[in-house]
């Protein structure tokens, strides 16, 4: 009987790759979707990071997009994680494509859809026999290579580490985007600084000058898009304008969480006292 081929995982689009990789993670390491220019950075228990960004088959394009920023002179003292890697379906990545990768220091990681494991395994006994699963099992792992980690030296064969001159920086929560989509919206630093604005907002019904220095962002774009407007009789107040924004559709969760944390960030006086305009 002929042996059957290898099953290729399919994946219906990156974002359903990349869902596929992090519910696979190991202990100890946390996915932080769209962040720091790569469709999920990685980020250990003792702060080492992994960038990825995902491909439905490793070509030119991921790699160039792995490797931004690592080799021009301007660029090389930016922040940037401690491995890079390009992240495909399993059994996608050509012997020629993964050679380059080696050679520019990413590492090719080859997930499996969430059943195929399982598959690849009963596929492995029906060609070797029953006293042979108990291996297959242990090969036929969601993702390879192993993650690096600081008790497994074997790591250094599969990673290279690129030693930034400082990691990416860490949003304070995890975005709650989808990896990999097409045209995702970012949580960025601003618009966790605009959320604790708008959380303010809420709760006071008015936020004030000082507000906006205590979280530091500038209040001009809020009055030009007519997020806000001035409130009546009160100077340096403002209030909901005719177009207020509203991050908690785009970040419900993120939105929720940092609402939740308002005695950690509020400003010293939550209640300032207002000053009369001048007539």
């Amino acid at each position: 009987m002929k042996a059957a081929r290898s099953i290729k995982s399919v994946f219906e689009n990156e974002a359903a790759l990349c869902a596929a990789f992090i519910a696979a993670l190991p202990e100890g390491w946390t996915a932080y979707p769209e962040t720091a220019g790569f469709d999920i950075l990685l980020v250990r228990a003792d702060g080492a990071q992994i960038g990825v960004e995902a491909k439905m088959t490793l070509n030119a394009k991921v790699l160039l997009q792995s490797v931004d920023g690592m080799y021009s002179q301007w660029e090389s003292e930016k922040a940037g994680p401690d491995w890079r890697a390009a992240l495909v379906p399993y059994g996608t990545a050509g012997a020629e494509m993964q050679r380059i990768a080696r050679h520019l220091g990413i590492t090719v990681i080859e997930c499996r859809a969430a059943d195929e494991g399982d598959k690849e395994v009963e596929r492995q006994v029906a060609m070797h026999g029953e006293f042979y699963r108990k291996f297959a099992s242990r090969v036929c792992e969601p993702f390879k290579p192993e993650l690096p980690s600081s008790d497994y030296p074997s790591w250094q064969r599969e990673w290279v580490d690129h030693c930034p001159a400082e990691r990416c920086k860490v949003p304070d929560y995890v975005p709650d985007v989808t990896a990999g989509a097409s045209g995702p919206a970012k949580l960025s630093d601003w618009k966790v600084k605009a959320i604790k604005i708008c959380v303010i907002l809420k709760k006071r019904g008015w936020v004030a000058i000082a507000d906006f220095k205590h979280i530091g962002i500038d209040r001009k774009r809020w009055l030009d898009m007519w997020w806000l407007q001035p409130r009546e009789g009160m100077r340096g107040h403002f209030v909901a304008g005719r177009s207020p924004l509203d991050l908690r559709r785009q970040h419900p969760l993120n939105y929720a969480q940092i609402e939740a944390d308002f005695e950690k960030w509020k400003p010293a006086d939550a209640a300032p006292v207002a000053q009369e305009a001048l007539l």
